[in-house]
């Protein structure tokens, strides 16, 4: 994990959680990593119920039947301190939260204890930043939103590969990226120099723990559809998919070179962001 820079704010906000702070102190002062909102006024329950919101937004959009959920295991990679997790507790039989930062993972637990159903939590931690400690074929749904753009190219298609492994026959895989856009000709160069700041021994650490440097900085790669597809089917995952479908945001279209994958606009997603969704057999 120390070599990977993108880390490092995320390292800064689970020593934060880890300070002793109250949850709401918590989500009031890193609100940078979690959600990008900041503010005396914050508290640990308005931080759930905006997951709560987002996440019936993505189960209804990309056709999750709640009363499916409610037998069911789901995958959540990336939980951080759970703010997505609660809902999901609260709607599936079981949650799996997965996630780089011990400290984090700890916190999730707290959260869903105040604001979900701890007895269906179970919580992963991603050591290596690219593999789940997950059987095969455990889980109905792997669920992932904006965390594979803060890992490095080969981590994300790795942790892509791995959430097909662990994703029942019949399951399903609901993954976020971030694409390219026109100013990422000038993010993505800013975004090298702030990782490389971020290793200078003093000034590196309270460069962590500003918002502007953090959102700069975090991103450490850009996947297109293509990429990813193309690495699923260079290995034995791709032989699983049913079915595949990319969700782009109506206000940038994008196209795939594989003819068998479904392209379509999704409402309410970020230009710069793009799902795929696998159904497999």
């Amino acid at each position: 994990m120390a070599k990977r820079t993108q880390f490092v704010p995320w390292k800064t906000a689970g020593n934060k959680t880890e300070s002793g702070l109250t949850a709401d102190d918590v989500v009031r002062t890193t609100g940078w990593v979690f959600n990008n909102e900041t503010g005396t006024a914050l508290t640990l329950g308005d931080f759930v119920a905006t997951g709560e919101k987002e996440v019936r937004r993505y189960m209804r959009q990309f056709e999750l039947p709640l009363e499916n959920l409610a037998t069911q295991t789901l995958l959540e990679i990336g939980s951080g301190i759970g703010r997505m997790t609660a809902a999901f507790t609260n709607l599936c039989g079981q949650v799996v939260a997965a996630d780089i930062d011990a400290a984090f993972l700890e916190r999730c637990r707290e959260t869903v204890a105040k604001h979900g159903r701890p007895e269906r939590l179970r919580t992963v931690h991603v050591a290596d930043g690219r593999s789940l400690a997950i059987s095969d074929k455990s889980v109905d749904v792997a669920f992932s939103y904006i965390t594979l753009q803060h890992c490095e190219r080969t981590d994300a298609l790795s942790l892509t590969n791995e959430a097909v492994r662990v994703t029942s026959d019949g399951g399903r895989v609901v993954l976020n990226y971030r694409s390219w856009v026109p100013l990422d000709v000038l993010l993505v160069p800013l975004g090298m120099l702030m990782r490389a700041l971020w290793k200078l021994p003093r000034a590196g650490k309270v460069l962590a723990s500003m918002r502007w440097t953090t959102r700069l900085g975090w991103q450490a790669n850009r996947l297109g559809p293509d990429e990813v597809i193309g690495s699923l089917k260079s290995s034995s995952a791709w032989s699983r998919v049913a079915k595949a479908s990319v969700h782009h945001s109506p206000r940038l279209a994008r196209k795939v070179k594989y003819a068998e994958v479904a392209v379509a606009p999704l409402k309410r997603v970020n230009r710069s962001h793009w799902w795929l969704s696998l159904e497999l057999k």
